[in-house]
């Protein structure tokens, strides 16, 4: 059984109501709640899904269309830039590392950078995929957005032969940013952080 993943954006305010230690569990048992009308459909629904009942302002889901759910295009896109980056100009590139580092790729210095106040402030929860906090929103977004205009300049190197064989295309790569641009974007206009959970 693989990894999945959802995207959930929540009032980080209303989360620092408990320790962190009990703030994940919190949003899950929110998301779960029968309230919110989220598990009344039977398919699967991509995109935005807004809770009802007493979580309604609390939190938002983001289900990543294309992916089945599944976190792999979100590995194999990370994989794909570790192989494509050393083909991209220099300040392309360190911007791209800087906004995929702990969203879906922990680079070759990632780990040596200060990580993001997100996952501190869930205390390490469990299947926690993905945490930024809603500074760490405000500065992937800035930084989504110098990158944007400038993707199709990652078009040839995806189309070198050991960056390819990583991903299936670089139209979708360019379409899995663009989500979590979204994400970024609505989490940023809300001034809410970003859960990735697993599940």
């Amino acid at each position: 059984m693989g990894v999945d993943i959802t995207a959930l954006i929540a009032d980080w305010s209303w989360l620092a109501e408990v320790p962190p230690a009990e703030r994940l569990e919190r949003l899950r048992e929110a998301w779960y709640d029968e309230a919110t009308g989220l598990w009344d459909a039977t398919s699967v629904t991509y995109g935005w899904e807004w809770p009802r009942g007493p979580h309604s302002a609390l939190f938002g889901v983001y289900e990543f269309p294309g992916t089945l759910g599944s976190y792999k295009p979100h590995f194999w896109a990370g994989q794909a830039w570790e192989k494509a980056r050393d083909h991209i100009d220099a300040g392309l590139q360190a911007e791209l590392d800087a906004l995929l580092g702990g969203l879906i790729w922990d680079g070759p210095d990632f780990d040596d950078e200060k990580p993001d106040e997100g996952h501190d402030f869930f205390s390490g929860g469990s299947g926690l995929l993905v945490a930024k906090s809603p500074e760490g929103v405000r500065e992937s977004l800035a930084t989504w957005e110098r990158v944007r205009p400038r993707l199709d300049e990652l078009r040839e190197p995806f189309g070198e032969p050991e960056v390819a064989s990583q991903f299936r295309d670089f139209d979708a790569f360019v379409r899995l940013l663009t989500n979590w641009g979204e994400v970024l974007a609505e989490a940023a206009r809300r001034g809410w952080g970003i859960a990735g959970v697993n599940g």
